[in-house]
C-alpha cells in the first residue's frame, strides 16, 4: 500500500515544524558551529576525502550545517531541502557565516526542474532516504546529477534500527519495505521536550534494495561498511562508549546501527 499523495506535505509541515528547535537544540550546538566546529563526522569525513575545489551537491541538507561545514573545507556546494523554513534558516546561516553555498527548496524528486548541473559528488546522510518512496526515482536523481567518474557518498542509519520499537525492546516493523509507517510523532529527536505533535509518513528499507537500484542505474559500489554504533544519540536509551559514537545502552554492539556506502559512476 502507498500512501496518499500528501505524504510530502504531511512531512514538510512536521519538518517545518522542528526548525526552530533544532537550531535551538544542544544536539545541533550552533555556537560551536558558529565557531567554526565542523558538523561533519569521522565517517563521512574518511570518505569524503579532501573536497577542496570540488563541486558537491548535498541532498536533504536541513537547515544547512553539513552543506556550510564542507564549503569551509573548500568545496563549492548545494544544499537541497524540501523545507522552506530549514532552507531560509540555511540561507541565513550562509550569511552569518561568510560562507559561500547555494540552497534549493524543493521536493527531491523534482530537483531536475530547479537543477541543470553534475557534480564530483552527490552526498546525503542520517535520516534520509527513509522519507522517500520510490527508491528507484531517488538513485536515477543520485545518477542524473553526477558527473562520469564522479562520487555517491552515503552514510545512513542502518535498517535494523528501524524495525525496533521506539524504546528497543521489540521488534515491530518489517525489515523488507511494503507499507509505509504511519505515525504520530512527539518532540524530536534533537529536543524530545519540544511541543510538537503531528503525523509523519516513512518507509524501511533493506540494504539489498539500496544497493540494488544504485546498481541498476549504472553506479559501481566501491565501498560498503556497516557499523555497530551512531555518530548521534538521537535515539532513545543511548550511551556515548567512545567519543562521537553511541549505542543503545541495553544492546550494547548486538545490532548494526549504521552504515557507509560510496559509489561510483564509471566514465563512459
Amino acid at each position: 500500500m502507498e500512501p496518499s499523495n500528501n505524504y510530502v506535505d504531511i512531512n514538510k509541515t512536521l519538518w517545518n515544524n522542528k526548525v526552530a528547535h533544532h537550531v535551538s537544540s544542544d544536539f545541533y550546538n550552533m555556537g560551536a558551529f558558529l565557531a567554526g566546529k565542523s558538523s561533519l563526522n569521522p565517517v563521512e569525513l574518511e570518505l569524503l576525502g579532501d573536497v577542496k575545489g570540488k563541486r558537491i551537491l548535498h541532498l536533504q541538507c536541513h537547515f544547512g550545517q553539513d552543506t556550510l561545514s564542507l564549503a569551509r573545507m573548500g568545496a563549492e556546494v548545494t544544499g537541497v531541502d524540501f523545507s522552506d523554513v530549514a532552507i531560509d534558516y540555511a540561507r541565513k546561516l550562509a550569511t552569518d557565516t561568510a560562507l559561500n553555498a547555494t540552497f534549493i527548496c524543493c521536493d527531491l524528486y523534482t530537483l531536475p526542474e530547479h537543477l541543470n548541473e553534475t557534480f564530483d559528488i552527490v552526498f546525503t546522510s542520517y535520516g534520509t532516504i527513509g522519507w522517500l518512496p520510490d527508491r528507484d526515482k531517488w538513485a536515477a536523481i543520485v545518477n542524473r546529477f553526477l558527473k562520469p567518474g564522479g562520487q555517491f557518498i552515503f552514510v545512513e542509519f542502518h535498517p535494523v534500527v528501524w524495525m525496533m520499537d521506539d524504546d528497543f525492546q521489540h521488534i515491530t516493523y518489517r525489515y523488507f519495505r511494503d507499507e509505509p509507517i504511519i505515525e504520530m510523532t512527539e518532540g524530536t529527536y534533537a529536543d524530545r521536550e519540544a511541543p510538537i505533535a503531528h503525523q509523519s509518513v516513512s518507509w524501511n528499507f533493506s540494504l539489498s534494495e539500496v544497493m540494488t537500484v544504485l546498481l541498476k542505474q549504472g553506479l559501481e559500489i566501491r565501498h560498503f561498511e556497516e557499523l555497530d554504533y551512531a555518530s548521534y544519540p538521537c535515539f532513545n536509551g543511548t550511551e556515548e562508549f567512545e567519543p562521537g559514537k553511541f549505542r543503545i545502552k541495553h544492546l550494547g554492539n548486538k545490532i548494526p546501527m549504521m552504515f557507509s556506502l560510496m559509489a561510483e559512476k564509471i566514465q563512459s
